[in-house]
Order: C-alpha cells, then sequence, then structure tokens
C-alpha cells in the first residue's frame, strides 16, 4: 500500500469549506430554534461508544459499523446514529425525569459502506426523540415536527410518505403464517422499493389466488385517508387492523395541524423492519430523490438499556439537504475591513470593537510604513474604513 499524499484523505470523508460550514451552521441553527419552539432541548453525546451497548443497539448493520479498540482491547464504535446513543441517556441519566422527555439534537454520525458507492462514511442528523408516549398524538407531532424542520431548513417542495410496520406484519401473518423467510424476503423487497422483485417473489410462492391478489393489492396502498379504508377491508387480521386505526388516528391530528397537505400514506413504507415497531415515514424533497428526512415509532429499543418505555423520532439528512436543496438559507456576512496606521491602532480597533458589539464581522488590517496602498481585494468587505 502507498503512502497517501498530504492533501489526500480517507473515501467518504470530506472537507466543507467556509461556504458549505455557513450554509450548514445556518440549516442546523434554525432547525434547532424550530425544535425548541416545539419543547424539545438538545442533547450531545460522545462520538464514540461501547460497541457492546450502543453499537449492538444501534439500527446499523454490523458490517457497517466503524469499530476500533482502546488500550484496554475493548471495542469501541464510532456512533452511526444519535437514536441508541440517546436511549441509553435517557434510560440511566435522565432515569428520574418526568415523561415524556423531549430531546433535539445535531450530529456528526458514521457508516461504513463500500467504495465504490460513492457514499459518505461522515455526514450530519438533525433531529429529535420523543420518549415515553405511545400515542398516536405523539406520532403525529413528530411528523409534523418533520415538517416544520424541513421548511426551517430551506426545503420548500417536499413530501412525506408515512407507513405502519405493523400491518404489514399483521397481513403477511394473515396470508404467509409461519413462512418467515418468504416474509423477509418480501419485506427486503419492499425496502428497497424493488416492486418487481416484491411481484416475481409472490409468484413463486404456493398460494390461493385471493392470497395472492392480497398480496399485490399492497402496492396499490398509496394516497390519502381514503387508504385506511381499502387497508382494512384488504385485512381481517387483528394485528393489521390495529395499526391502520393507530395510523388513521395519526392522520386526523395531523389534519389538526394543518400539515396533512404534505403527507400520503403508502403501506408499502417499512423503514428497518428490523428496527420500528410501528408509525415509519421519510421525506422527499423536489430536487433530489433520496429521502432528506425519516423517522418512526421504535418501542423495543429503551428495553435493551434496562428501561422498557415507549419512543419515536426522526431525522433530518443535512447534508443532503446541503448539497442537494436550494433553498432559502441566508446569505454570509461580509466582514466590514478597518485598516489604521500605527499612530491610530487604538482608533481602528476601538472602532472595530463597537462594531463587533453590534454583531458586525470585521477585520482589521495594520498600513505598513504609511504605505495606504489598499492590498486586500475590496470585493471581499462589505465596507472598508481607514484610521490614518
Amino acid at each position: 500500500m502507498t503512502k497517501p499524499k498530504g492533501f489526500e484523505k480517507p473515501v467518504g470523508v470530506r472537507d466543507y469549506l467556509p461556504y458549505a460550514v455557513d450554509k450548514l451552521r445556518t440549516i442546523e441553527r434554525n432547525v434547532l430554534d424550530c425544535m425548541s419552539r416545539w419543547g424539545y432541548r438538545q442533547i450531545m453525546t460522545p462520538t464514540m461508544e461501547f460497541y457492546d451497548t450502543v453499537g449492538v443497539a444501534s439500527s446499523t448493520s454490523d458490517q457497517k459499523l466503524f469499530k476500533l479498540l482502546n488500550n484496554r482491547g475493548t471495542t469501541l464504535v464510532l456512533r452511526s446514529d444519535m437514536t441508541s446513543p440517546i436511549a441509553r441517556v435517557v434510560s440511566s441519566l435522565l432515569k428520574e425525569e418526568p415523561l415524556p422527555i423531549r430531546l433535539s439534537y445535531h450530529a456528526n454520525v458514521f457508516r461504513a459502506f463500500e467504495e465504490e458507492a460513492g457514499r459518505e462514511a461522515e455526514f450530519f442528523q438533525t433531529g429529535v426523540e420523543l420518549v415515553g408516549d405511545d400515542s398516536p398524538e405523539a406520532d403525529a407531532e413528530v411528523v409534523a415536527l418533520a415538517i416544520e424542520s424541513l421548511k426551517a431548513a430551506g426545503v420548500s417542495t417536499f413530501r412525506i410518505a408515512m407507513g405502519h410496520v405493523g400491518f404489514l406484519n399483521g397481513l403477511f401473518e394473515e396470508v404467509l403464517a409461519g413462512e418467515d423467510q418468504a416474509q423477509q424476503t418480501l419485506k427486503q423487497h419492499l425496502l428497497d422499493r424493488n416492486y418487481v422483485g416484491f411481484r416475481q417473489a409472490i409468484r413463486e410462492l404456493s398460494m390461493s389466488d385471493s392470497q395472492r391478489e392480497k398480496l399485490e393489492a399492497i402496492l396499490r396502498l398509496r394516497g390519502g385517508k381514503e387508504i385506511c379504508d381499502e387497508a382494512l377491508a384488504l385485512s381481517e387480521h387483528e394485528l393489521a387492523r390495529t395499526s391502520i386505526s393507530h395510523l388513521c388516528k395519526v392522520w386526523e391530528v395531523l389534519e389538526a395541524y394543518g400539515v396533512s397537505e404534505h403527507v400520503l400514506i403508502d403501506l408499502t413504507m417499512i423503514g428497518d423492519f428490523s428496527y420500528y415497531t410501528g408509525m415509519t415515514f421519510e421525506g422527499y424533497a423536489a430536487e433530489i430523490g433520496f429521502p432528506v428526512c425519516s423517522g418512526g415509532r421504535y418501542d423495543n429499543l429503551l428495553r435493551q438499556f434496562g428501561r422498557d418505555v415507549p419512543a419515536t423520532g426522526f431525522a433530518l439528512k443535512t447534508n443532503r439537504i446541503l448539497d442537494g436543496v436550494h433553498g432559502s438559507v441566508e446569505e454570509a456576512q461580509q466582514p466590514v475591513l478597518i485598516r489604521y496606521t500605527a499612530a491610530n491602532r487604538h482608533r481602528g480597533l476601538a472602532r472595530a470593537g463597537e462594531l463587533r458589539k453590534q454583531s458586525r464581522a470585521v477585520v482589521t488590517q495594520l498600513i505598513q510604513d504609511g504605505n495606504e496602498n489598499r492590498t486586500e481585494n475590496e470585493k471581499l468587505y462589505a465596507a472598508v474604513e481607514t484610521f490614518s
């Protein structure tokens, strides 16, 4: 292996130049301010966690975790999401705090991908967790807040697709009882949005025409509130019907929030089916074809840390918004240049201090040897003041 050149960096990580940092910080600030207005308090957790706790509990597959050893030989991981670290904190340091608990965050997370995939190994997420409330009101709150957060991030045109893993689990148990491998295969096709593969897998299963029609009908369950009635007519399984009833109540709350126009029900939406336990959703911006936010209910996670309470939440995929969405992000403020001679240093620096107290950005420059020729590009500055 050749030694990397001085300007090289590992595959999957990037440098953020000043203009990108300005945009990223503006998105971060606006979104966290939005979340704060909804009663969410910001939390920070370590970049490194123990593999045997947070790493194992994470929704990220083991192959995508960055692992390292400390000086005692204990396996650590770079956090791959923020939900599992927050579950650890809520189950320990916040164990005595009354429920529900509302927390927000903005952090970098790490996932290992194949180099040829061209995906980022380090990226940013901004999100919330609502712990201790299993009601439709709580699920609707995080969806409505996701919508407001996307607007705060400068995303003007988007759609939220909302589903429920319980409906699929119930329907699959009704039609494919005991056929765990077939259920897993069909779920994976839905997770991959491989509808051709989904239909092909159904055709290869031994079942009646009516059973096959039920499974294929899943692909048509996309739309507004009317989808609730169509889903109820499709399955008699108790879990499926209870899940749809919950989703209908979530929709009613979203109507009360006045945001249902941004939402469609999509019962092919299952998120990570090994992680989510109820309502799931993804947000898509008009500018790019990948989700810019995702979330849902994960009632089993905190149990792994010794506190059996329900939870729901979401995360904005901040990097995708940064790179792909042309929203109403503030332009960076140009600084004022204060130039001064040695004899007028006090006056020049005093003026710089005054402007900074007014929240202005200021750059100072000493005029050398009485030479007042400007040596810096004035286009970089909003104004130039000279004390000579």
